[in-house]
């Protein structure tokens, strides 16, 4: 049972690593248009905490920075969706961002980003991932 167990540890393990690895890398402007184009741009708003417009211009890389804030939240909302994406389908995804959710209190995974909750919102897609 033990190698099983490990097994699949490490296959999680390993989707967590590629996710970050790719919220990481990736420039910003690339991950705004990335969720902008999965999620809407008025939910990338909102987890962000800013207009639709603000969106907009990051996304056209027109060199505008992000605050601090700003860039953590959506850095943080592209890892989730990588990591949510290599098991379910773009749509039941953004469902999920938008959905109430048991592990967060009946917040939405969106709200708990958008209030800074980062690390909430990474352990509620990890029970998801897992079957929870």
């Amino acid at each position: 049972m033990t190698g099983v167990a490990g097994g699949t540890r490490s296959r999680d393990r390993s989707r967590y690593d590629k996710a970050h690895a790719q919220a990481t890398r990736l420039d910003f402007s690339d991950v705004a248009q990335f969720l902008s184009e999965s999620l809407g741009g008025k939910l990338t708003a909102f987890i962000a905490g800013v207009d639709a417009k603000t969106v907009h211009r990051w996304t056209s890389g027109d060199g505008q920075r992000p605050r601090d804030a700003h860039e953590q939240r959506l850095r943080a909302a592209f890892q989730i969706f990588q990591l949510l994406q290599a098991m379910e389908s773009p749509h039941t995804v953004r469902a999920w961002f938008m959905g109430m959710n048991p592990q967060l209190d009946d917040a939405s995974p969106a709200e708990a980003l958008a209030d800074d909750r980062h690390r909430d919102a990474m352990a509620a897609a990890r029970a998801f991932v897992q079957g929870g």
